[in-house]
């Protein structure tokens, strides 16, 4: 299995016994820059959060090609309130390859060139806690470009910051791609997709449609995913795995199993389905 690759089988996340995500099926080829999508309360940053370890599966599996994933989580999840500076939350991704009583001293050189490559040099004795919002995600940034990962993993990456920082973290990521570095983003802006990210998987608790993002991103999909959530019941119990969508990271499949050529919506059916008109079987 190659380092940054990621394979789904019959996976299904969720909490308490009820699926956030599920019959997921698939591979995340070594090296793809692949964009999350979907309503608010799809399951993107579940379906992260398995990746990394965080959520364990209810059912299936997910195989990464690495155990040094690096993780950037919401906003909202990370403390900006704790009394460190710039440099010292940015040593944090040192912890891995150097490990946690790394001597800042000795790699001080590595963390300003991460400072300078997100435009944070003169910042290293900043209070995180003075930051703008797109300075702090700056400094997380140079944070995962210390951790030196080859699996990368973003969730909402761009919320709440200045399309000047959006612009410059953009290139970062494309950097990383051009790498050869597999990136896996959770997105709400349909325009960034469109532009930067040449994979999208379209969730709404469970895939809609997976493959090249001129493909994927369909007014049917995105009504189809849009639906789909609305009428999630968040009661329902785990289903058995059946045969799902899988994707191969050559084209979009139907998650049916039928290839679509080109432009063609995708719609997902399931036997067991999670909607209010019918509820998972447990096991």
């Amino acid at each position: 299995m190659s380092q940054g690759e990621i394979r789904f089988r019959g996976l299904t996340l969720g909490y308490d016994r009820h699926p956030a995500v599920h019959h997921l099926d698939g591979v995340v080829p070594a090296g793809d820059l692949l964009a999350l999508v979907g309503p608010n309360g799809a399951g993107k940053s579940t379906l992260l959060k398995g990746i990394v370890g965080e959520v364990a599966a209810l059912d299936g599996s997910i195989e990464t090609g690495t155990r040094a994933i690096a993780y950037l989580p919401q906003a909202a999840e990370i403390d900006r309130t704790f009394p460190v500076s710039v440099l010292d939350l940015t040593a944090m991704g040192l912890w891995r390859p150097f490990g946690a009583w790394a001597s800042l001293s000795r790699h001080r050189q590595k963390l300003l060139d991460a400072l300078a490559a997100v435009g944070l040099t003169g910042f290293e004795d900043r209070p995180i806690g003075t930051l703008s919002g797109g300075q702090f995600q700056r400094a997380l940034f140079a944070r995962l470009i210390l951790q030196d990962s080859r699996l990368i993993l973003l969730d909402e990456p761009f919320t709440g910051i200045d399309e000047r920082t959006t612009a410059d973290l953009l290139a970062l990521i494309r950097g990383w791609h051009g790498e050869g570095r597999t990136v896996v983003a959770a997105l709400h802006d349909l325009h960034q997709v469109r532009a930067h990210f040449p994979s999208t998987l379209v969730l709404a608790r469970r895939p809609i449609a997976w493959g090249p993002t001129p493909e994927v991103l369909s007014p049917p999909v995105l009504a189809r995913a849009l639906a789909l959530s609305e009428a999630w019941d968040e009661a329902a119990a785990i289903c058995r795995h059946e045969a799902g969508p899988t994707h191969d990271g050559r084209h979009a499949h139907d998650p049916s199993g039928h290839d679509h050529p080109p432009g063609h919506g995708h719609a997902h059916h399931h036997a067991h389905d999670h909607s209010h008109a019918g509820h998972g079987a447990a096991p």
